[in-house]
C-alpha cells in the first residue's frame, strides 16, 4: 500500500514538477513528506473515530450491564485511554516504510515509542484509579484502605516511565541510568522522606487496623476530632464535627497517641458518664411520712417494702432503741433516690442492660455529693445518643425534689441580691 502510494506520487511529480528541473532527491523528499501527511491524516481520523463513536459505544454497553466495575472504568476514562493505542500503533507500523534509509527514521521511532509509553502509563493510571473506586465500594474497604499502596504503585509507574523515556532519548539501557542514580540515593531519601515514612506508617496502620476510613478519631495536638475521610501515602484527612478538615501526617499516627472510637460503634453501646451534685444539707433519714410517700412510687415500692422489712428484722434482732435516729439501721432519702435512679434506668428501653451499669456515690466535696450515672446507650449515633442522655437527666433533675433533696448550685448574682434585700 505504501509502495503503491509512493509510486503514484512519484509519477505525478515526474509529470508536473520535474519539468521545473528539480532533482530526484527533492522529488523523493516531496514523496516522503506527502506520505507522512497522509499517514498523519489517517491516524487523526482513526483517533477521532476511536474517541468518538467507539468510546460512546463502550459507555452505552456499560449501562446495559448490572455490574458496577465497567461503569467505573468508563468514568475513569480507562477505555478512552486504551483507544489511544490504535492511532499510535498505526503510526508505528506505517512510518518506517516511508522513512526507511533516512536519518528521520530513528527519531520518529523514538518519539512514537515515547508516546506509546505515555499512553501505557495513562492506561495503568486509569486502571489503578478504577481499582480504588471499586475497592472503596466493598465492605472490606471500611477496615483496610489501599489508597497508600495504590499511590506507591503510581509513583513506581511514573518513575519507571520516566526512566524508560530517558533511556530512549539517550539511547542507553535503563540499567545504565539506574546505576547512575545510586550516587543520588541520599538526596532521593531526603527529598522523598515524607513519602517513605508515610508508606511505612501506612503499612503499620493497616496491618494493625489502627485506623480506617469513616473511623471517628481524636488527636488534640492537631486539632482533629471527627471522621477519617481519606488515608493517603503522606496524610490522613479528618472531617471535624464543625465541618473543618484537619490534615495529619500519616507517620504522626504511629509516633503519637490518638483515640479511635471505632470499637464503640462495633460494640453497640455508647457510654453515658455524668453525675448530679446533691446538696449535702438536704440529705437526711427518711421519716414515716416520707416512706409512705415513697411507697407510692411504682418503680421502687416493692424495693422499699423489702428494704423496710429487712431493717425492721435487723433492729428487732439487735434490740435497737428506735427513739434515737442514729441507732440501728434506717433508710435515707439519698439511698432511696439512688435506688429510684437505678430502677428507672433498668426499665429504660435505650439503656444497654448487658454492659457496665453503675449508679454510685463519689466522694463528697465542695460542690456536694456527686451521684454518678455510668451506663451505656444502645444507640451510638451522636444525635440520638445526646437526645437519650438529655431525656434521662431531664427526668432525674426534675425528680430530685420528690425525695426532699436539692441539686447543688453555686450562688449566683440573684442569690446575693436576695440576701442583701432581706437585710
Amino acid at each position: 500500500m505504501i509502495q503503491y502510494l509512493s509510486d503514484l506520487l512519484k509519477n505525478l511529480l515526474n509529470e508536473e514538477i520535474l519539468q521545473v528541473g528539480l532533482s530526484d532527491a527533492v522529488v523523493e523528499s516531496f514523496v516522503r513528506g506527502g506520505l507522512i501527511l497522509l499517514v498523519l491524516a489517517a491516524c487523526w481520523i482513526v483517533h477521532q473515530v476511536a474517541q468518538g463513536p467507539l468510546v460512546r459505544t463502550f459507555e452505552r454497553l456499560s449501562r446495559f450491564t448490572n455490574q458496577q466495575w465497567d461503569n467505573v472504568l468508563v468514568d475513569k476514562h480507562f477505555f478512552q485511554r486504551v483507544l489511544y493505542f490504535i492511532p499510535l500503533i498505526l503510526l508505528y507500523i506505517l512510518t518506517p516504510p516511508i522513512l526507511v534509509g533516512t536519518t528521520m527514521l530513528p527519531l520518529s521511532q523514538t518519539l512514537i515509542s515515547i508516546l506509546l509509553l505515555i499512553a501505557g502509563m495513562l492506561v495503568l493510571d486509569a486502571l489503578l484509579n478504577s481499582l480504588v473506586v471499586i475497592y472503596g465500594n466493598s465492605a472490606v474497604a471500611k477496615e483496610i484502605s489501599i489508597t497508600p499502596f495504590v499511590q506507591v504503585l503510581k509513583l513506581v509507574l511514573y518513575f519507571v516511565t520516566a526512566i524508560l523515556i530517558l533511556s530512549l532519548l539517550l539511547q542507553k539501557t535503563p540499567l545504565y541510568l539506574l546505576s547512575g542514580l545510586g550516587a543520588l540515593t541520599a538526596v532521593l531519601m531526603f527529598v522523598f522522606k515524607d513519602i517513605l515514612m508515610g508508606f511505612v506508617a501506612g503499612i503499620q496502620l493497616i496491618a494493625n487496623k489502627m485506623v480506617a476510613p469513616d473511623d471517628w478519631i481524636e488527636m488534640p495536638k492537631y486539632g482533629a476530632d471527627g471522621d477519617v475521610i481519606e488515608i493517603t501515602l503522606t496524610t490522613v484527612k479528618v472531617r471535624n464535627f464543625d465541618n473543618t478538615i484537619t490534615t495529619i501526617p500519616t507517620y504522626a499516627l504511629i509516633n503519637e497517641s490518638f483515640k479511635n472510637w471505632r470499637n464503640m460503634n462495633l460494640s453497640g453501646g455508647r457510654r453515658i458518664k455524668r453525675f448530679v451534685n446533691i446538696d449535702l444539707s438536704s440529705i437526711k433519714f427518711c421519716s414515716t411520712e416520707m416512706l409512705e410517700r415513697f411507697n407510692r412510687i411504682q418503680l421502687i415500692s416493692k424495693d422499699i417494702q423489702d428494704r423496710q422489712q429487712e431493717i425492721l428484722d435487723y433492729n428487732k434482732k439487735h434490740n435497737v432503741d428506735e427513739s434515737t435516729l442514729v441507732n440501728g439501721r434506717r433508710l435515707t432519702n439519698i439511698g432511696v433516690f439512688r435506688t429510684y435512679v437505678e430502677a428507672y434506668l433498668r426499665q429504660h428501653p435505650t439503656i444497654h442492660q448487658k454492659m457496665t451499669f453503675i449508679v454510685r456515690q463519689l466522694s463528697p466535696g465542695e460542690k456536694g455529693l456527686p451521684i454518678e450515672i455510668y451506663v451505656f446507650c444502645k444507640d451510638t449515633n451522636w444525635t440520638a445518643y445526646e437526645s437519650v442522655q438529655a431525656d434521662i437527666f431531664d427526668h432525674i433533675l426534675a425528680v430530685v425534689p420528690e425525695f426532699d433533696l436539692q441539686v447543688f448550685q453555686e450562688p449566683s448574682g440573684s442569690d446575693f441580691q436576695k440576701i442583701s434585700s432581706t437585710q
